[in-house]
């Protein structure tokens, strides 16, 4: 089993680093730091090179928070999935067997990822796993 976590360096995100990083440790399980590098948008070339893009901070992203965890004692790992978000921590949760996927909220409003599309609200539809959604503190 494992603690899947959704992250991108927002505010939000970081907040869940440190939920995840105490729930991983509180139950010995390794942390899956995940990060979905596809861009919103049609296929083509400037959809490349939008991805080359996100893989570039979404690899510097999830390399810090890699160093939070192995600094607290966390076995941690992790992905940089070619997905938008929510599927590459859908993805992973499934093949790493998660107990629950951890993700930060930000900067909106129930209404606003309700009718937009948030990951958190989109994940606690979609997933079959339990979604921990983390806000920021005041």
């Amino acid at each position: 089993m494992s603690i899947v976590l959704g992250y991108d360096e927002s505010p939000g995100a970081r907040a869940a680093l440190a939920t995840a990083i105490d729930v991983a440790r509180r139950f010995g399980e390794q942390l899956v730091i995940v990060y979905g590098t596809a861009p919103p948008g049609a296929p083509g070339d400037e959809l490349r090179t939008h991805e080359a893009a996100l893989a570039q901070l979404g690899g510097e992203a999830i390399s810090h928070a890699l160093a939070a965890a192995e600094e607290a004692g966390v076995d941690a790992i992790t992905q940089l999935v070619s997905a938008k978000p929510v599927d590459a921590l859908l993805e992973q949760a499934d093949a790493h067997d998660a107990s629950v996927i951890v993700v930060g909220t930000w900067g909106e409003s129930p209404l606003q990822g309700a009718i937009l599309g948030s990951t958190p609200h989109k994940l606690l539809h979609r997933s079959r796993r339990p979604v921990l959604c983390v806000p920021i503190p005041d």
